[in-house]
């Protein structure tokens, strides 16, 4: 008995497991993107860019996002009801806020002239980016479900898995970002 109780908690919850492939999948499209970057950025008639400065402040907003998520997942472990609903929605708010300095910047690349059309880093920056973008807006989506939960009035569960799933999918997105900012910084 005490063998299959020790095997079932050496398995990883379906949920988890889901998300890890997920993950696993959007790598490889953005390792696919960014080489197609490199690639064509040694071609004749390659036109780099400047990243507008909205963009280094955007990536210290996700940085701390992700701080106040862990800090939320530890509250909610220690059952600080209080602490935890506080620390979910300064991260709600934070990645909100991201997004929106992230369509600020696209907007000030759009109107200093950089444009899907060409052969330049543009195109690829706007793809990217909005690839990206998408990803951070589908967490932003699971940090307001996790949001209305904490002041839901129903009963509550402790099962941390939903929220660990959220938070881990955070980080990630947190970290391609980095990821992808370090890369163009590197590249343009």
């Amino acid at each position: 008995m005490t063998e299959s109780v020790s095997t079932q908690r050496k398995k990883i919850h379906p949920h988890k497991f889901t998300l890890w492939v997920g993950i696993a999948s959007i790598i490889m499209m953005f390792a696919g993107l960014t080489s197609a970057y490199i690639v064509k950025g040694s071609l004749p008639g390659w036109t780099p860019i400047i990243l507008p400065p909205i963009f280094y402040y955007s990536t210290a907003i996700m940085l701390i996002s992700s701080v106040t998520m862990q800090m939320s997942l530890k509250a909610f472990k220690e059952r600080e009801r209080g602490k935890y609903r506080t620390l979910i929605t300064v991260t709600a708010l934070l990645g909100s806020l991201f997004v929106g300095m992230q369509w600020f910047g696209f907007i000030g690349l759009y109107d200093s002239g950089i444009k899907m059309e060409g052969s330049g880093a543009g195109q690829f920056l706007y793809i990217i980016f909005g690839l990206h973008a998408v990803h951070v807006i589908g967490g932003v989506i699971a940090l307001i479900v996790m949001f209305m939960k904490a002041f839901s009035i129903k009963i509550r569960s402790y099962n941390p898995v939903p929220l660990e799933v959220v938070a881990t999918y955070w980080h990630f997105v947190d970290l391609l970002w980095v990821y992808l900012f370090v890369f163009f910084l590197m590249r343009l």
